[in-house]
């Protein structure tokens, strides 16, 4: 358990005060702030508020969307992941996780050099800050709008091209559990030391939504404990995030879904 961590939209009901009372009692001991739970709060005194009450501050997310058709568009992003990574340092959160976008306007191909050159815009402030950005690949149904990165080896090769210590990945099994070069690519990130945070959750069979159904693992069909067994073969020794979007959990009472997903946790992770 001691390597447990909740996003904050997972339990996307309660509040970051909430939260910081809850999670510690439900034994996670991991937290991953949303930026949306920041919203009119003293971040570095909600940051604080977050150790005090025994819980890591894993990392802030998300930064990214650097891909728009209009230049000025792509400026305001940039200022955006700036403004990130101050909430970031404020909070005490190691990492940003970027979730870097699209534009449905154009190639994937301009959306993916949009976004190393947005990401190379960042990464001096970030490093001035102690901040790390994690690079996460989405699943290609998202590639409309929301990343032109699709797979590990994407996100590997914009890594290795950034060549920054302070830039690596975010493996999320929700995304990358179908891809049959999967095991080879966590190798690849592992032995880099490139692979910076572990998303975790389960496809449910069949799906009702594609970005407000996600399972509790054991629910659904991702080879969980699988996949961790590859991420920690890599001698990674981070957090096991959970983050879940469902519409279903989210009416339900979050305490009792904070207890599901501890036991979930413990037998199939």
């Amino acid at each position: 358990m001691n390597r447990l961590c909740v996003h904050t939209i997972t339990t996307k009901p309660l509040s970051i005060e909430q939260i910081a009372e809850a999670y510690p009692r439900a034994g996670v001991s991991g937290i991953t702030v949303w930026r949306d739970a920041l919203e009119g709060r003293d971040v570095a005194a909600t940051g604080r508020m977050l150790r005090e009450a025994g819980l890591d501050v894993v990392s802030l997310c998300r930064g990214g969307f650097f891909p728009h058709t209009d230049a000025a568009a792509r400026k305001l992003a940039i200022e955006d992941n700036l403004r990130a990574i101050e909430e970031a340092e404020a909070l005490g959160a190691p990492m940003i996780v970027l979730v870097c976008g699209a534009a449905a306007g154009q190639p994937l191909e301009t959306s993916r050099k949009q976004i190393a050159e947005g990401i190379a815009a960042i990464e001096p402030y970030a490093k001035a800050a102690g901040v790390r950005l994690a690079i996460e690949p989405l699943h290609p149904m998202y590639a409309d709008t929301r990343s032109a990165i699709n797979t590990l080896a994407q996100a590997n090769d914009l890594a290795q091209q950034l060549n920054s210590p302070f830039v690596g990945v975010a493996v999320d099994v929700y995304h990358l559990w179908w891809d049959p070069a999967l095991h080879q690519e966590i190798n690849r990130c592992g032995s880099n030391g490139k692979l910076f945070a572990f998303h975790i959750c389960d496809w449910r069979v069949p799906t009702r939504d594609l970005l407000l159904d996600r399972a509790l693992m054991g629910e659904g069909c991702i080879p969980v404990k699988q996949i961790r067994q590859w991420v920690e073969a890599t001698g990674f020794k981070g957090y096991h995030e959970v983050e879940i979007f469902s519409t279903e959990y989210w009416a339900g009472d979050q305490l009792v879904f904070l207890d599901k997903i501890k036991r979930a946790y413990l037998d199939h992770c």
